[in-house]
């Protein structure tokens, strides 16, 4: 299976343009099973007044999407959307804004694969180191994880975490590894000179890493500020949460 998380930047590249095709076949070309993005606008001026979780929806083929309104904007605004190749069982949405920074938000789904369930979180942290601690740790006790905390998981998204420090504070304490190490051969921004890592993936569960790596086309380079994510894994022992689940 192949997870591929990015921040897409509302579809505006490198070069300051709107297009959002050039994201559209950036994530065409890696052909992933599951897809988390950031920074997805709907009814905005500045993207045309696009609906784009609906055209990335139709265009990328997705058997099931889930929005995620974070920051209005008069009638629109931006957030997160996750597209996948297979229904979802369940789906919730989180807020994870800290007092009055930016609002900010996490989606929960339970994705029915070929191979049994698997628990998909897409979210985008803030800029603040305190802040970051915080929605991490919120998460994690959310009821609305907990109920699925025993299934594999993989939490993805646009972390922020620059200095790589969430995984000793707090995801190592819930059993947490993360995919995206060692953070040099994750830099994914800003994507013509990408410096930092802010894009990651922690796993939990019966999750084998196959591979993961950051997409450095020339295209890539181009459709977004930062870059793609992928993750090849598959689970280690579907027949017995297959099981489980039943």
């Amino acid at each position: 299976m192949r997870l591929l998380t990015y921040n897409i930047h509302k579809g505006v590249g490198s070069d300051r343009r709107y297009r959002l095709e050039r994201v559209i076949e950036v994530i065409r070309e890696q052909n992933p099973d599951l897809v988390c993005l950031q920074e997805v606008d709907r009814n905005v001026r500045r993207s045309r007044f696009h609906d784009q979780p609906a055209l990335l929806a139709r265009h990328l083929e997705a058997k099931a999407h889930l929005y995620q309104l974070n920051v209005p904007h008069r009638e629109g605004g931006y957030g997160n959307l996750i597209l996948s190749r297979w229904p979802f069982h369940n789906e919730y949405q989180v807020s994870i804004r800290h007092h009055r920074r930016k609002p900010r938000g996490a989606q929960l789904v339970v994705v029915d694969t070929p191979v049994g369930p698997l628990h998909v979180v897409n979210w985008h942290l803030g800029l603040r180191e305190k802040e970051r601690r915080w929605q991490a740790l919120h998460l994690l006790n959310h009821g609305s994880f907990l109920e699925f905390g025993h299934l594999p998981t993989l939490i993805a998204g646009d972390y922020n975490d620059w200095r790589n420090t969430l995984g000793k504070h707090r995801f190592d304490l819930h059993g947490f590894q993360q995919a995206t190490a060692p953070i040099r051969r994750f830099r994914s921004f800003p994507s013509f000179l990408a410096l930092a890592a802010l894009d990651k993936v922690y796993y939990r569960g019966d999750i084998d890493i196959q591979h993961a790596r950051i997409v450095r086309t020339p295209l890539a380079r181009l459709a977004s500020d930062h870059l793609p994510l992928v993750v090849d894994f598959h689970l280690a022992n579907p027949a017995e949460m297959a099981d489980d689940a039943s």
